[in-house]
């Protein structure tokens, strides 16, 4: 991979906690004189907003251009000045989001890195900008023109996928083919071993309905499509009770879990790993990561965000890096 010591970061919403948690995570890695070039994408009076409010401490410098980026200091991207209103989504939260990331992606392109970090967005304010936008997943599947993609969820206690990701609950069933599950849990495993240097993952796939349909009796969804699609495959197992499989902690003995929709993965990885867990997305040609977290408006600028999750993120990206780098070679 190229350009593997360049690690970017976008802003996220800059009325939410995105550059908070940034500034706080470049301060701790700063401190630790890591051989990472840190480039981070933000507009210039909301990085000298949170510089001067957080009090941490450590060089940086402004370029214009990524080939100007050195280790040992912060190199932040110069973005224009943005109106701030710190705690509310609005149009130019949103605006500058969006530029963040698409600044990103343009020098991922160019292969001036293979790595990004990002921190959290709304999907209401860049909407409210007028930018047609699903979440930052969709963003760079498209980008990258990825066929086949997944949003999965990482931490020390459970690895997991979905199958269906921002789509309304009355959506799903009809999303759920033999061919597309198919595809992904072989995307999954793959991604298992390339990613995180897994030679022969397990995966637990869960049911779609009550009880896991209960023979049919309760959807046939599991009947029909899951279990047909799992005789197609050695690696992945299911489909399992989600009420029992949780409750039952059985999502130690495999390398993933595999889920339906949204909440269904969500709610019970949140519970265990709220603080810490990471929203990666598989199947790109780049390593992008992000704290599994949202704006918090609620707490921005009161300098009471945990910067835990984006670590996490930054970890779990420079881990997913080196193995791509190992099976390359």
């Amino acid at each position: 991979m190229k350009n593997e010591n360049k690690i970017l970061f976008t802003c996220g919403d800059i009325n939410g906690i995105g550059p908070e948690i940034s500034l706080k995570l470049f301060y701790f890695l700063l401190s630790n004189k890591l051989k990472y070039h840190l480039i981070f994408f933000c507009p210039t009076n909301v990085f000298r907003f949170y510089y001067e409010s957080l009090s941490l401490k450590f060089n940086f410098k402004v370029i214009n251009n990524i080939d100007e980026s050195e280790s040992g200091i912060l190199n932040l991207i110069e973005m224009p000045s943005v109106k701030m209103k710190i705690g509310f989504p609005t149009i130019d939260s949103g605006k500058s989001a969006y530029e963040s990331l698409t600044l990103a992606v343009n020098q991922l392109k160019n292969k001036k890195s293979s790595v990004v970090i990002t921190a959290p967005v709304s999907k209401y304010a860049i909407n409210l900008a007028g930018i047609k936008f699903t979440g930052q997943t969709e963003l760079f599947a498209n980008e990258f023109n990825a066929s086949e993609y997944l949003m999965m969820f990482l931490s020390k206690k459970m690895k997991a996928a979905l199958h269906t990701i921002h789509i309304p609950l009355k959506e799903v069933s009809s999303k759920i083919k033999i061919s597309s599950l198919n595809s992904k849990l072989n995307l999954l495993n793959k991604t298992l071993q390339k990613d995180f240097g897994i030679k022969k993952p397990s995966v637990a796939v869960l049911g779609l309905n009550p009880h896991a349909g209960e023979n049919g009796q309760i959807g046939l969804e599991e009947v029909k499509i899951i279990s047909k699609s799992l005789n197609k495959t050695e690696f992945a197992k299911g489909p399992f009770v989600s009420d029992a499989f949780f409750c039952n902690h059985l999502y130690k003995y495999f390398d993933a879990v595999y889920g339906m929709y949204h909440d269904q993965i969500l709610i019970p990885f949140k519970m265990m790993n709220f603080s810490r867990g990471v929203n990666f997305t598989a199947g790109l040609p780049i390593v992008r990561t992000s704290p599994d977290h949202g704006t918090a408006y609620d707490i921005a600028g009161k300098n009471r965000a945990d910067f835990s999750s984006i670590f996490s993120a930054y970890k779990y990206a420079i881990q997913i890096l080196k193995s791509r780098m190992k099976v390359e070679r």
